[in-house]
């Protein structure tokens, strides 16, 4: 795909995400698109962004495990970057019409590190004695792509389907716990409303972002000391709407809420 291409697919994304719009999926149109070039995509979309004044705070995964792909119709994970205007604080009412377009919530542990991880040949081990503690987190996904048609270079494109993210309270060791057994359960309006395990992604948390530093590290791009990774998702994703209410607790680590308006 030639630059010029990639960067009326990335001006495309930028004005879909600025006006609250959907757009035909990318595979549908341009049917030799690869992963390398959503990639491109996503990295020009990105740096329209920060030409508005976004600053780069982590990093993500998504679409790590079986229920969410299938659910997806995807086969592989995504990846993306995070930014300050993605934040939301815990415990927030956040107007969904402000900037979502087709909102849907994940409830993932959240790694902040404590030195950069630079792939390829990062392992599960070298994640956790790089970590400097985990958080739960709600990571409230949303597509631009219309109706959620997507494939994975629709989804690397527009920066791995991320919307907003909200960091919870408590936080633990990553070695306190063995995190592939970490339970979480995730309530909804306050009812019960779906309960998974640190194995539902790549087997393992740390696994998952162990992908993510040697996929990254592809690009030369690592993960830097003190940055936010998310790791995907251990529950289905769930829409949002105003009026919604969820809450998560990462059993023996903390909890995190967000009320939508």
């Amino acid at each position: 795909m030639n630059i010029q291409t990639v960067n009326e697919i990335a001006s495309e994304l930028f004005l879909a995400l600025r006006k609250q719009e959907k757009i035909k999926p990318l595979t549908d149109r341009y049917p030799d698109i690869d992963i390398n070039d959503a990639y491109q995509i996503s990295r020009k979309f990105l740096s329209l962004r920060e030409d508005e004044g976004e600053e780069i705070v982590g990093k993500k995964i998504g679409v790590t495990s079986k229920v969410v792909q299938e659910m997806l119709g995807v086969n592989q994970p995504d990846f993306g970057f995070l930014t300050n205007a993605m934040q939301i604080k815990n415990k927030s009412n956040f107007t969904i019409a402000d900037s979502l377009i087709q909102p849907r919530a994940e409830a993932e542990i959240a790694f902040i590190l404590n030195e950069d991880l630079y792939g390829p040949g990062v392992t599960k081990d070298d994640v956790i004695s790089s970590t400097a503690k985990i958080l739960p987190c709600f990571e409230i996904v949303d597509s631009r792509i219309d109706d959620w048609q997507i494939k994975i270079q629709d989804t690397v494109a527009d920066n791995a389907s991320c919307g907003i993210f909200i960091l919870g309270e408590g936080e633990c060791s990553s070695e306190k716990f063995a995190m592939d057994e970490l339970e979480v359960e995730v309530r909804k309006n306050g009812e019960f409303l779906s309960e998974g395990k640190g194995s539902a992604v790549q087997g393992h948390p740390a696994e998952a972002v162990a992908w993510l530093a040697n996929t990254l590290g592809e690009y030369d791009i690592p993960l830097l000391k003190n940055e936010i990774i998310l790791s995907g998702s251990l529950v289905p994703l769930e829409p949002a709407l105003p009026g919604d209410k969820f809450f998560m607790e990462l059993k023996g680590v903390g909890t995190c809420e967000v009320d939508f308006i």
